[in-house]
């Protein structure tokens, strides 16, 4: 199915999670993860389905001054 993370479209797997859509970026931690505008916490990550056309956005922390 295709998804979008960080306004890319990506195919995954129907049934992928959002621990799968993190995987793809291989990302190390810190981040933070929102699905259809909506936070999701890391301890759900493996819990929220994804659905075809869902909308990922998966930020880091920007540090400076």
């Amino acid at each position: 199915m295709k998804i979008i993370i960080n306004k890319l479209d990506h195919d995954l797997q129907q049934g992928a999670t959002l621990a799968d859509a993190v995987e793809v970026l291989k990302l190390a931690p810190p981040f933070a993860a929102a699905v259809n505008m909506q936070f999701v916490p890391k301890s759900r990550y493996a819990l929220t389905e994804l659905k075809a056309d869902d909308d990922v956005e998966i930020i880091r922390p920007v540090t400076g001054g």
